[in-house]
């Protein structure tokens, strides 16, 4: 069993490195053409030359799983500023995708909690459907539109979880063919179960992002032995190995919030029914403390009896 580990978009080791840097559209109305313009593309191109230095800082560390920032261009789906973020930065767009080719980097994007297809409104479907673009089209001005993956939760209940769900179905319909294919979704933490989600998974035939903590925090029947093969089965059609997400509780009063690092001891099920199945994984580390929560559990992990570090974050168990 293989493990390699990931972590999600700022690296915190790094000095002033946050590739999220944004403005208000408040901030925005209140400057001239030209102002607004340059504001964008100075924050922008910051962003950028901020990805391609963590993602440096990765290859460095031996680090092959990494999640983008949402935030790379300002204001980008705000319907009153749109501008074009692809021809300007085509270069800077282009380098970041042939390192993560190069070095065979699994990428995705994580498009926020209002990407959602459960809505009875039209608006908040179309609004989903314009995120999902813009992340593809990030992906696509990299020239990673068939290597990287836009991850999603199925979304609210709004009282009526089974009405939900066929909306769900009927409005993904509205999302391109191309997009859907680059899509994974991820089971949640108050609302869709891992088997819920599990079954829209199947319906649709979109790979499961299995996350643990939520798994913990929103159990489903069946016992977790029973669900992670047919999770795996999930990613049959792609050539990527399945993804987890790992995390752990802040405390237990805050058992959905996530903590700065990864707990072991909270983790070790999921690690020990994984090497049971002898399943090949890769981990997403969504802690608070980013790349150090990944530099602090991957030797933690190598340390147990049996266990082999074959790179600067990436294990295997026998």
């Amino acid at each position: 069993m293989k493990i390699r580990f990931g972590y999600v978009s700022t690296a915190l080791s790094l000095w002033e490195a946050s590739p999220s840097r944004t403005m208000t559209f408040a901030r925005y109305k209140v400057l001239g053409k030209d102002e607004r313009r340059q504001k964008l593309h100075a924050i922008t191109a910051e962003n950028l030359w901020n990805t391609r230095r963590i993602l440096y800082y990765n290859i460095s560390h031996g680090i092959d799983v990494y999640r983008f920032s949402s935030s790379i261009v300002p204001l980008a789906t705000h319907p009153e500023a749109k501008w074009d973020y692809a021809a300007p930065f085509r270069k800077d767009w282009l380098e970041i995708g042939e390192l993560v080719k190069k070095y065979h980097i699994r990428v995705s994007f994580h498009p926020n909690q209002y990407t959602l297809f459960t809505s009875p409104r039209a608006e908040v479907t179309e609004n989903a459907v314009r995120d999902m673009e813009y992340h593809y089209r990030m992906l696509e001005c990299m020239g990673l539109e068939d290597w990287g993956t836009l991850n999603i939760h199925i979304g609210g209940a709004y009282g009526d979880k089974d009405s939900a769900i066929v909306r769900f179905h009927e409005n993904l319909r509205k999302l391109p063919s191309p997009i859907k294919a680059a899509m994974t979704l991820e089971n949640d933490d108050k609302t869709y179960t891992t088997a819920e989600t599990l079954a829209a998974c199947k319906k649709e035939r979109i790979p499961l992002a299995f996350d643990y903590h939520h798994h913990m925090a929103n159990p489903s029947d069946l016992p977790l032995d029973r669900l992670l093969p047919e999770v795996f089965s999930t990613w049959a059609h792609m050539e990527h190995v399945p993804k987890i997400h790992v995390s752990s509780p802040k405390s237990e009063n805050a058992f959905r919030s996530h903590a700065d690092h990864v707990d072991l001891e909270f983790i070790m099920p999921l690690l020990k029914l994984l090497r049971e199945f002898g399943q090949d994984v890769d981990f997403m580390i969504e802690a608070k403390t980013k790349d150090q929560a990944l530099l602090k559990l991957v030797p933690e992990i190598a340390a147990i009896r049996g266990v082999k570090r074959t790179g600067g974050a990436a294990i295997e168990w026998k």
